[in-house]
């Protein structure tokens, strides 16, 4: 079975081919992403408006790419998977009209995908995919999360944010750094000139008791030190400062993760999201898991940030599995707030 996928919940327009069958694991064909991060920079941040209208004008040319580029045509298709949720709205709609529109066209049936089960599965595309059951931590710009997967479609949420997510901090800490946008990697750069130890920030509810996390405060403390520092004649105290707020955000996932692993008696840990790719929570977790003997996945890194390979990987797994149907009504129907629990089994 031949499954293109298409994503557009915010800034990255990402189209791709994934195959099936009953003898093997899903593998990518191919996948084409156009990362809007260039067009939203001069604003600080998403437009939604001019990001919806981005997608209107990759979503066919990247369709293009991947097809070639797997030696496929349209007519080799068998199902059209899109991102129904969440995410903005302008922009969920923008793919859902692509894919449904393609599908009619193809007389092909379509299935909307959950944007987090997307990610939350992205490893199984890795040279490494994991193995059911396995803690998954969900760590990206809007959404921080522990989940107990026992298989597609069965998660148990174990803990979230209660406020801003790890990616927000990682954002709105670089902002307050005058960092560019995106900020999260921007700040990761300049805190490898940076001495971690230099400043004492807080760590959340790591000795909370419970899995749940939160960034509001580290933020807060890091605008703190911001403005004390602003008038200084040296520089390295950005630096400084960045290496410091990584550092806190970073420990705070590596303890939690652990704790989660602990808790559930599971030895496998998945890491999904746009923070995932984050070098220095990855060199933490492999240490810390290799030293009591965990296994920790991650999707491969061009495959961490919103891409159709998730979309197309999460469609196929879904109908393998036997747990949803494609359809042919082509309704429109995203989900910009769309809970993880009405994708699967989901215990609080």
């Amino acid at each position: 079975m031949l499954i293109l996928g298409f994503e557009s919940s915010c800034d990255e327009t990402g189209v791709a081919l994934v195959e099936t069958s009953a003898a093997a694991t899903p593998r990518l064909l191919s996948h084409a992403l156009h990362s809007q991060v260039a067009m939203h920079a001069a604003f600080g941040g998403v437009v939604p408006e001019l990001a919806s209208r981005d997608h209107i004008r990759r979503a066919l040319p990247l369709t293009r790419q991947v097809l070639t580029e797997a030696g496929r045509d349209l007519a080799d298709i068998d199902v059209v998977a899109y991102t129904r949720g969440p995410g903005l709205a302008g922009a969920l709609l923008v793919g859902s009209a692509v894919a449904c529109a393609l599908a009619a066209a193809l007389g092909k049936p379509v299935l909307g995908v959950h944007h987090l089960e997307g990610h939350l599965l992205s490893p199984f595309l890795s040279a490494d995919p994991p193995v059911f059951p396995f803690v998954a931590l969900l760590v990206s710009g809007g959404h921080t999360q522990l989940m107990r997967v026992g298989g597609v479609g069965e998660y148990c949420l174990l803990g979230e944010t209660i406020d801003d997510a790890a990616g927000e901090a990682f954002d709105k800490s670089a902002k307050l750094l005058g960092l560019g946008y995106p900020g999260g990697p921007a700040l990761a750069r300049l805190a490898e000139f940076g001495d971690a130890g230099a400043h004492a920030l807080p760590r959340p509810l790591l000795h909370s008791g419970n899995l749940d996390f939160s960034f509001a405060g580290l933020k807060t403390a890091v605008r703190t030190r911001a403005l004390k520092l602003a008038d200084s004649p040296c520089d390295q105290w950005k630096a400084d400062l960045a290496a410091a707020t990584q550092a806190a955000i970073v420990e705070v996932l590596v303890k939690k993760s652990l704790a989660a692993l602990k808790a559930t008696g599971l030895e496998r840990l998945v890491v999904a999201g746009g923070v995932g790719a984050n070098a220095l929570l990855r060199e933490q977790l492999d240490a810390a898991c290799a030293g009591r003997g965990l296994r920790v996945h991650y999707p491969e890194l061009a495959l961490c940030t919103d891409n159709g390979a998730m979309i197309a990987l999460a469609a196929a797994m879904r109908l393998d599995a036997g747990i949803e149907a494609a359809r042919c009504d082509y309704v429109f129907d995203v989900q910009p707030r769309w809970p993880l629990a009405t994708v699967g089994t989901v215990v609080a």
